[in-house]
């Protein structure tokens, strides 16, 4: 049985696909570290003023979400050039459970202390 991540043998554009949806996938984390750009600047810079209470613990949280972005066009980009070697061998390249569990982590992270920041600071 063929694995399923492979591109198919005898296929021609297989690889030209696979590769286009590394592309896509890229694109995504791209995405991805855009909007937690937009959230650092927006729970940094916007917050405080919008709620008037003290900045320091917003701009605290705004570095985090500006933090994950970084992590996020790293990964991303180390991400597309693993997927590009995987494609020119023919090659499977899951995602790797420790980056998976680190974002999962941090992300989760960030939220709790944003949910705690809005409870307590109202």
């Amino acid at each position: 049985m063929a694995d399923e991540r492979s591109p198919p043998p005898g296929d021609p554009g297989a690889a030209n696909r696979t590769g286009m949806a590394a592309e896509r996938t890229w694109l995504a984390w791209w995405r991805t570290a855009l909007g937690a750009t937009a959230g650092a600047l927006g729970v940094g810079r916007l917050a405080p003023d919008a709620l008037n209470v003290p900045s320091a613990p917003y701009v605290i949280l705004g570095c985090g979400y500006a933090l994950l972005a970084l992590a996020l066009l790293i990964a991303g980009g180390l991400r597309q050039r693993d997927l590009v070697r995987a494609v020119q061998r023919g090659e499977a390249a899951p995602l790797p459970f420790v980056l998976v569990a680190g974002f999962t982590l941090g992300g989760s992270a960030l939220a709790i202390m944003t949910v705690v920041l809005v409870l307590f600071q109202s």
